[in-house]
């Protein structure tokens, strides 16, 4: 194979391989929002009308839910870890990035649920999730609720696994009572972070 030939291979194998990229963030979007909407166990079939594609497209991908359900996390921590430094850049003030961020995680938070009925904790999958978890996105919260607190907009002091803990302990039960509103709660706990002026 000459030089030119190997440079037009390696051209025609880069866009495909951004088009199965694009295709397999298509599949884990669509996921993510049924299980957002149904939970987990909901059908594949709903899963493919939405992302428009067959069952046999996501099997292909995906053979088992588990695995499914864990590209879906994967995903959504990769989008709100990503979503910090641009919300921080591009937001009128840090404590609104952070306000924004936190909304980011409550989303991400309502399709964790029902992760750990597929992964039982024996899982050493289960321990993983939990680790890169941790890892992603306690910085990126860090980042946001320092410079929220450099800016003098919220008290220093509050860690951001803290912050973390607590919002998720204020999600734990939405899926079980509909007049529990857990965003609402959220929310109130966010503006109570403001410093008093």
């Amino acid at each position: 194979m000459s030089d030119s030939d190997e440079t037009a291979a390696g051209q025609a194998a880069r866009p495909r391989r951004a088009d199965a990229r694009r295709n397999q963030e298509t599949l884990l979007d669509a996921a993510a929002a049924v299980f957002a909407t149904s939970g987990v166990e909901a059908p594949v079939r709903d899963i493919a009308a939405r992302a428009g594609v067959g069952t046999a497209t996501i099997y292909r991908h995906f053979p088992t839910r588990a695995d499914l359900i864990v590209a879906v996390y994967r995903h959504q921590v990769e989008a709100c870890a990503e979503a910090g430094p641009v919300l921080l850049r591009d937001c009128g003030s840090p404590h609104a990035a952070l306000a924004r961020w936190i909304d980011l995680f409550v989303d991400f938070l309502v399709t964790k649920h029902g992760l750990a009925a597929v992964l039982q904790p024996d899982n050493t999958a289960f321990d993983a999730l939990h680790t890169y978890f941790i890892d992603r996105l306690v910085p990126v919260c860090a980042q946001l609720l320092g410079a929220a607190a450099d800016s003098g907009e919220i008290r220093p002091g509050l860690t951001a696994y803290e912050l973390m803990r607590g919002v998720g302990n204020l999600c734990i039960g939405a899926h079980n009572d509909p007049h529990y509103d857990a965003r609402r709660l959220v929310e109130l706990l966010i503006a109570g972070l403001r410093r008093p002026r």
